[in-house]
């Protein structure tokens, strides 16, 4: 990298807008969506989608709800031909959706995209043509009158054609490719000479497209463009304005939201960011960003796994861990504090409550992801982390200085190996270290319990000790305290009791009962036992028995 990178590169000027309205704007409601995955995003892989990825990609738009989408340059190549009259031919296109194609303006190549539509019932033609100085000058070698002719011609050709074609409902599309680098006059005149051709109306609907075909300055210049733009376009409420930002800045979801908040009523993108260079603008990102504002997107998606799957094997492209929303990872949390922060915000929501939760925009159920992934364990979790997994999981909710009894284990463990813990060996470390294992060393058999005159109680009980059976017995206040005073012969020191919780596994009258008990030795330290059982006091008699003698 240069060290003087201004002898190589300069900034891009911004737009003189001094009063402009967009900042103080809000986005209220859904843009129409355009899907140009089958298109744009086709051309963008190193092995383009054959019939059968294209269809089922197809067919997973038509489930996200997609009613408007690009499917192919029909003209570039016979696959993209053959693929448009495959959906006319097979009846594949709901009468409630309208595909879009793409063209370049050549005489010939229009011809032969009409003839790839022919029979359609609903269809978008979309022109484009590329208009920034930087292209009239190296790419085509023409002057401004030039392009604007060319775009002319295009769109006159493409008027006549529709017209020989009365049993298509027609929309038109004209794109002024590398917009956001374009003069915003120019661009104002030659999408004015568009529009004085095709003569915008209810029977023939026109979009402008005005793409940041290359991102060249930030999201605010963008938006400035896009309201410049609205405000002097002479047939502004005859058209629909749409926008088809791409991402070189890493801006692209940025632009689209400030774009619509300029005035554009429609955008084009692709599924999780697919395109050219580093793609489109991600059609999941905006939708799911509406949606966590409790705007309804018009777009689903409940099954987001399904989604995610179904594009990545079409694209053979893998989608980020990390994306927005979608990405496997998106909801999960492994640092200690955000951990403690979403357990806490689940302890206190209630049903029916507005959703406010710590770290988590939108409830992962939403879009069909299990709470499963929400926490995950390694070396930088808290006692929150696991001890949401096991109550989730497995329906304990452990008592607060058990939290921190369990999560020092889990520490010790994920230390020794430096990588996640998986649910499943979570459980059994919970379940070896707190005795919730089929024969734990001290297991009770059966028991029998009496009040004496005292007012006492007196405690026998028969249990299975490292394989032999053995009888207790032993006195106290209450059936705990008595079961303490049996265990005294088979434990190396007293035990006092000083903490217990129990709860219900579950709200039925017949539920399972879970005990948690801490016990504290002659020498200071302290374990805790669980108990599992039918009965609450079979499983505080095993609860203690566990932490009798639980190992450190």
């Amino acid at each position: 990298m240069l060290s003087q990178p201004e002898n190589k590169y300069r900034p891009w000027p911004p737009l003189n807008l001094p009063d402009r309205t967009w900042p103080e704007k809000r986005i209220t409601h859904a843009p129409r969506w355009l899907s140009t995955d089958l298109r744009d995003g086709n051309q963008a892989l190193a092995e383009p989608m054959d019939s059968e990825r294209k269809l089922q990609f197809w067919n997973l738009l038509l489930e996200c709800g997609f009613k408007e989408i690009e499917v192919a340059f029909p003209s570039a190549s016979q696959t993209d031909f053959a693929f448009v009259r495959q959906l006319i031919e097979e009846a594949r296109i709901p009468d409630d959706v309208t595909i879009q194609v793409l063209t370049q303006a050549r005489d010939e190549l229009i011809l032969r995209t009409f003839e790839a539509l022919r029979g359609a019932k609903r269809a978008t033609l979309h022109l484009y043509n590329a208009t920034a100085p930087l292209f009239r000058r190296l790419v085509f070698g023409m002057e401004k009158q030039e392009i604007v002719a060319l775009a002319v011609n295009a769109t006159t050709l493409i008027r006549q054609q529709c017209e020989r074609y009365p049993q298509t409902c027609w929309q038109y599309e004209y794109s002024p490719e590398t917009f956001c680098f374009t003069e915003p006059e120019f661009a104002l005149e030659i999408c004015e000479a568009v529009a004085d051709v095709w003569q915008p109306c209810a029977e023939r609907p026109m979009i402008i497209n005005l793409p940041a075909t290359v991102e060249v300055n930030t999201p605010n210049v963008y938006a400035d463009q896009i309201e410049h733009f609205c405000r002097h376009f002479s047939r502004r409420n005859e058209v629909c304005i749409s926008v088809h930002p791409h991402n070189d800045r890493g801006t692209g979801v940025a632009c689209a939201e400030l774009a619509m908040m300029a005035g554009a009523d429609r955008v084009e993108g692709c599924l999780f960011g697919n395109g050219e260079r580093t793609g489109n603008v991600c059609l999941v990102t905006l939708a799911m960003n509406l949606y966590s504002q409790g705007i309804s997107p018009g777009l689903s998606f409940h099954d987001m796994n399904k989604v995610v799957e179904v594009v990545e094997s079409c694209n053979q492209l893998p989608v980020h861990p990390r994306h927005p929303w979608a990405g496997s990872l998106a909801y999960t949390a492994f640092s200690g504090s955000h951990q403690d922060a979403i357990k806490k915000g689940f302890d206190a929501r209630k049903a029916g409550d507005r959703w406010e939760m710590p770290y988590l925009p939108v409830d992962p159920q939403d879009i069909g992801c299990s709470y499963e992934a929400v926490i995950r364990v390694n070396s930088q979790s808290g006692k929150s982390g696991s001890a949401w997994i096991i109550e989730q999981n497995h329906g304990l909710t452990l008592p607060r200085a058990l939290q921190q009894d369990f999560s020092q284990h889990v520490q010790r463990e994920t230390d020794s190996h430096g990588r996640e813990m998986t649910l499943n060996a979570l459980w059994q470390l919970f379940r070896t270290r707190y005795g919730l294992v089929p024969q734990p060393p001290l297991t009770l058999r059966d028991y029998r319990s009496e009040s004496q005159q005292n007012g006492r109680l007196k405690l026998q009980a028969t249990l299975t000790v490292n394989g032999e059976q053995k009888r207790i017995e032993g006195y106290g206040n209450g059936l705990l305290s008595a079961a303490a005073a049996g265990l005294a012969p088979l434990t190396a020191q007293p035990l006092v009791i000083k903490d217990y919780h129990e709860h219900t596994l579950g709200e039925r009258s017949d539920s399972r009962s879970v005990a948690y008990i801490r016990c504290e030795f002659a020498d200071g330290s302290s374990r805790w036992g669980v108990g599992i059982d039918s009965d609450v006091s079979r499983a505080s008699l095993q609860a203690l028995f566990n932490a009798a003698v639980a190992q450190d």
